[in-house]
């Protein structure tokens, strides 16, 4: 992934570091560093409802403003929409600083514009979470409904800090204000070193950090890569580095969704399947329920996780963030966590497979749903391509 000259580049070392799932691990996470903070708590978030989970987290959030920690809540303008007034207004009553992040246009079922789709909570400057989890009772442990499939990255540390600044920055920005609110940063003492970076993706902005990575993880690639991807409708750049990686003999597993929430999307993703297997690609499907996971795995070395869908989208339309993880102990210990997903809750999907599960009729669809899904994506990426 690195080479010699520039291996660490934009690492940091001081970082405590911890992987959890969806559901109750997360949300357990998320309510404890919440309810220890003492100067600042910034939650950015797509998507947030008003249901058990979310009126949980809001809780917990006026419980920190009601003992004087300052509160920046900013969730998507237009994915958290259906908030309704007396949720805000129970919220900013009680000193909770809330913002939507607004797109240039929005209705019901339109937005055009950028969408603040990365999920991030840091208290203190020095606690922080980077997940690709929404704040809904969908990724969190119900009765009778377990949660999505997802993940997050759990910091303690000096990259809290810098997600610390960028959430901000975000925020200033959002408010039109010229003077940004300043964080008290904690500072206790790390044992053990974890290197990890910040990226982000925001085309307007300039950073497409999230998919150079992506693109440098294929291209240094030696042995093997494993992708766990919901909505997996890579661009002609991934695309290409799939293709070269594979020639080189690298060992590429894809997880993906068996059940989607987007039928479309999973369709269109469907049509790639025997593309897939024309260069040598595994593909495998989780069956346990929806995978909403945005995580890769290279060579026992190096993880990227957040919020990134890889499709343009992600690349091009969406305010995106992810860490990357250069250890060799933790990159080893989620790979058997993903071999662990792969052998218990997927099916691999051979071609065989797949020529007996779909007909030409349904191939032909799947072939129009990609159509349909690309010139959505097109469309709805054009503006930021140009600006």
């Amino acid at each position: 992934m690195f080479n010699k000259k520039n291996k660490y580049l934009a690492y940091t070392s001081s970082n405590k570091i911890e992987l959890l799932h969806s559901g109750k691990p997360y949300f357990d996470k998320l309510l404890s560093i919440i309810g220890v903070a003492k100067y600042s708590v910034h939650l950015q978030v797509y998507i947030l409802e008003e249901d058990e989970t979310g009126q949980k987290v809001a809780d917990a959030l006026i419980a920190a403003a009601q003992r004087g920690v300052a509160v920046y809540l900013m969730p998507d303008g237009y994915a958290s929409q259906s908030l309704s007034s007396k949720f805000i207004k129970a919220l900013t009553d009680t000193g909770v600083k809330f913002r939507y992040f607004e797109p240039l246009l929005k209705s019901e079922h339109f937005y055009f514009g950028r969408r603040l789709h990365h999920k991030v909570t840091v208290v203190d400057g020095f606690y922080s979470l980077v997940t690709g989890i929404n704040i809904t009772n969908r990724y969190n442990d119900m009765p009778g409904e377990p949660a999505w499939m997802d993940w997050a990255l759990y910091t303690e540390g000096a990259t809290s800090r810098e997600l610390s600044k960028i959430c901000i920055q975000l925020w200033s920005k959002a408010n039109h204000l010229n003077q940004k609110p300043q964080d008290t940063i904690v500072t206790k003492k790390i044992e053990g070193e974890c290197m990890v970076r910040v990226r982000r993706n925001d085309w307007v902005k300039r950073f497409n950090q999230i998919s150079r990575s992506y693109i440098d993880m294929l291209k240094t690639s030696r042995s093997h890569v494993t992708i766990m991807s919901s909505y997996f409708i890579p661009g002609w750049f991934i695309r290409q580095r799939l293709v070269k990686a594979s020639r080189r003999g690298v060992k590429i597993k894809l997880i993906l969704t068996g059940v989607s929430d987007v039928k479309l999307a999973k369709s269109a993703e469907c049509y790639i399947y025997r593309w897939f297997h024309r260069n040598n690609i595994e593909v495998y499907e989780y069956n346990r329920g929806v995978l909403h996971s945005k995580l890769a795995a290279q060579d026992g070395k190096f993880v990227t996780i957040g919020s990134y869908n890889v499709n343009n989208i992600s690349a091009y339309a969406s305010v995106e963030l992810n860490l990357d993880i250069a250890n060799e102990d933790f990159a080893q210990s989620t790979e058997k966590e993903l071999e662990k997903i792969i052998a218990e809750d997927c099916t691999l999907i051979t071609p065989e497979i797949y020529s007996k599960r779909y007909n030409f009729i349904k191939m032909s669809l799947q072939f129009l749903s990609y159509l349909t899904v690309r010139m959505l994506i097109n469309i709805s990426t054009f503006y930021f391509k140009q600006a």
